[in-house]
């Protein structure tokens, strides 16, 4: 029982971290000792395991799969989507520099607790993560497309966040951002219960976990520096997307005017920018790195406890 607790607030960690654009549950699945544990027990999802199922064979099941494992995960999950999505939405309305900073701090904190696994830096190893952060800085520049609600294009944006979302230091909410359906369904959709959104998003998810699983297992195992080095990448190419001073660029129609959705302007991209004088709130910003980094040193230190 105090493992599935431990394991449910891991959960509400990944949970948490996947709500917030440019923040991956994969990372804290990483550095919290759970991730390769995380994606077998996913990828254990096979016709051998519902072969089990079907048959009545329940124990056998829980145990081919790491049934309780992944069941703890996810209440943890669900708790953090459900509870914190309000919570975010508060936060970032009105005080965006405070939470974007505590952030950049937490993911910055989280390249060198990740890398650090790499057991040899080899030129082969060199080159993934080199390749990790220009893939994660590129994707940090694309242009928001615009808001889509069609069932089809909802279940690509299951497959491509829940994708993400498995990947430390690719966030699936960022993928959201990019594909334009951020606010429509991990806002809007959530806090509504709005099943008609949810549900081709959820079927999208499901197909590509199951996928992308097997891929990502495969390669961990036979290629497990290369991987943890695009990793490594992937989360330090995501810090452009966390910078805590950013002006917001708005969609503009043919017209130059802004396109305006539920009564509030529609925000294309984040400028970055620099504050042009240092005050309490450059000085509170800092302050909020220094958390957010800190938090990882103590979940790095925590999930070294048995």
């Amino acid at each position: 029982m105090k493992e599935f607790i431990i394991l449910i607030f891991k959960g509400i960690g990944m949970g948490a971290a996947n709500v917030i654009p440019g923040v991956s549950g994969g990372t804290i699945a990483l550095i919290t000792g759970i991730f390769e544990r995380l994606i077998n027990s996913i990828k254990a999802f096979n016709i051998k395991a519902f072969k089990f199922l079907f048959s009545g064979k329940f124990k056998e099941f829980t145990k081919y799969t790491d049934f309780y494992f992944l069941f703890a995960i996810l209440i943890g999950i669900v708790i953090a989507i459900v509870s914190l999505a309000k919570i975010f939405d508060f936060l970032f309305t009105n005080y965006p520099v405070y939470i974007w900073s505590y952030f950049f701090g937490l993911v910055l904190a989280s390249v060198y607790f990740v890398g650090k696994r790499i057991n040899k830096w080899s030129v082969s190893v060199i080159i993934t993560f080199i390749i990790g952060t220009a893939i994660a800085i590129y994707i940090s520049t694309l242009n928001q497309a615009v808001e889509n609600s069609s069932f089809v294009y909802l279940i690509f944006c299951g497959v491509a966040a829940i994708c993400s979302m498995i990947l430390p230091g690719l966030s699936g909410s960022f993928i959201l951002v990019i594909m334009g359906n951020y606010q429509l369904v991990a806002i809007d959709a959530i806090n509504n219960r709005d099943i008609e959104i949810l549900f081709p998003v959820l079927i999208g998810a499901v197909v590509g976990l199951l996928v992308f699983s097997h891929i990502l297992s495969w390669v961990f195992k036979k290629y497990k520096d290369q991987t943890i080095a695009i990793l490594t990448g992937f989360i330090l190419g995501s810090l452009s997307i966390l910078w805590p001073w950013q002006n917001k660029i708005y969609l503009l129609n043919e017209f130059g005017e802004k396109i305006i959705k539920n009564g509030e302007p529609i925000v294309a991209k984040f400028e970055k920018v620099v504050p042009e004088v240092f005050n309490i709130e450059v000085i509170l910003a800092i302050f909020f790195v220094f958390i957010g980094m800190a938090s990882i040193w103590i979940t790095e230190k925590l999930a070294k406890f048995k």
